[in-house]
């Protein structure tokens, strides 16, 4: 959006002298971040619900215009701030490394704490979406029953009906049996190191939807020597980061923080195999939350792929294999993008024999974890996410492949394709 097209007078005197101000109650002064904002529009044009939603005001208004507007006068925020989906592309397209997602994460935490009706359809809806976990262990103590109940098309007519959950979508199935289950089962660390420790922050998704994933990481790392635990964890937070949730992400947070600390002080990297994981501990809890050990739990935080690239010569264990696997339809998530993690995979692979892997372009998946979801946002996800679509369906493989798991519900929602991820491949060329 133009700045003559913001839905507010954004005009204000220049500031000649730093004064830290209160902007978001207690929170921390963003002033030094917006005041770097120099309307270049960069971040608005690379915004995916920019460019499909022509009533959202985009990243620069949701970021360092309403920054200044609540700092010229009380106003309140925005209602379009939950129409951001999060995927932080505006961080990488800032030329002046405007605080962009933090502002929003502020901005959305304000408006749902002090503005957004808690007994509201959308408020309910948002804080179940954004708290998967729990539905996720209520869900997998009776997996068969759950897969059966939520997969029934009334039942998800119910959910969009009375929740505003869209029908369009299946619900992911849980596991038979949990990662942690499947850890505990086998006895846990099955290779012991002083020098060569990771934490795996397996995150809600691989732990009860899609366990082979948690698996593929530990079959992985122990054929490479790692000692590998699996301490206790809760939600990485970017659900509710998202959903404006900040309190029940920083419940979460004050689990996983001590929890990965504590390793941290043994010796321990901490390791995950989703990037939205792995960038919500590296860059969002340090950003918004003061927790004693965060900064260290960031700075040892690493995505798998990345972390053995970094440690290890995984290309030179690559060289040589030849693998029976499919040709694959490879999409970098946003977050993995954010991390500079987008050709890794594409990088990693290419030279191993068997199978070709074909990147299917920058464009976001569109459905941004919860977003998609929404019934009101659906439509617009689906057309964001129409050239990554067109652009498996035009790739040699007819299986995808991508590191986040709601990027992967996308892309076989918009294609049809099996969607594997890359620690599967690496398992199956390595261990």
């Amino acid at each position: 959006m133009s700045d003559a097209q913001s839905p507010t007078d954004f005009d204000f005197e220049p500031v000649d002298d730093f004064e830290p101000v209160d902007v978001f109650d207690d929170s921390m002064d963003l002033r030094p971040g917006a005041d770097n904002c120099y309307k270049c529009t960069a971040c608005d044009t690379s915004c995916p619900v920019a460019e499909v939603d022509d009533e959202f005001p985009g990243p620069k208004f949701q970021g360092p215009e309403q920054w200044r507007l609540k700092r010229k006068e009380d106003v309140e925020i925005d209602d379009s701030i939950l129409s951001c989906s999060n995927c932080m592309r505006c961080d990488n397209a800032c030329p002046s490394s405007v605080p962009l997602s933090q502002m929003h994460n502020e901005a959305r935490g304000e408006y749902v704490e002090n503005q957004m009706d808690h007994r509201s359809r959308e408020y309910i809806r948002n804080r179940i979406l954004a708290n998967y976990r729990t539905l996720a262990e209520l869900g997998s103590k009776v997996p068969r029953i759950t897969n059966a109940v939520m997969g029934n098309s009334l039942v998800q007519k119910l959910n969009e009906k009375l929740l505003g959950i869209t029908a369009e979508r299946e619900f992911p199935e849980f596991a038979t049996q949990t990662f942690r289950e499947w850890w505990r089962e086998r006895g846990g660390a099955q290779v012991s190191s002083e020098e060569k420790r990771i934490a795996y922050f397996h995150g809600c998704y691989s732990n009860y939807n899609t366990p082979e994933v948690g698996k593929a990481l530990v079959r992985v790392f122990e054929e490479f020597g790692y000692e590998i635990a699996v301490p206790r964890q809760r939600c990485s937070g970017t659900p509710m980061f998202a959903n404006g949730m900040l309190d029940d992400a920083e419940r979460a947070a004050n689990v996983n923080v001590p929890e990965f600390k504590d390793l941290i002080d043994e010796g321990y990297d901490v390791i995950a195999s989703c990037t939205s994981c792995s960038m919500s501990l590296k860059q969002e809890y340090p950003e918004l939350f003061q927790i004693s050990g965060i900064d260290e739990v960031s700075n040892h935080t690493y995505e798998a792929l990345e972390y053995l690239r970094i440690y290890e010569d995984v290309q030179g264990a690559l060289e040589g294999k030849s693998v029976d696997y499919p040709d694959l339809a490879y999409h970098a998530p946003c977050h993995a993008r954010n991390q500079g993690l987008d050709r890794q995979a594409v990088e990693l692979f290419r030279e191993v024999d068997g199978f070709e892997i074909e990147d299917v372009g920058s464009s976001c998946s569109g459905i941004s974890g919860t977003y998609g979801w929404k019934a009101e946002k659906y439509e617009k996800s689906m057309k964001i996410g129409e050239d990554m679509f067109d652009h498996m369906h035009h790739a040699k493989g007819s299986v995808g492949m991508t590191e986040c798991p709601t990027c992967s519900m996308q892309m076989e929602h918009g294609s049809g394709y099996e969607i594997r991820h890359p620690l599967q491949l690496l398992e199956e060329a390595v261990a």
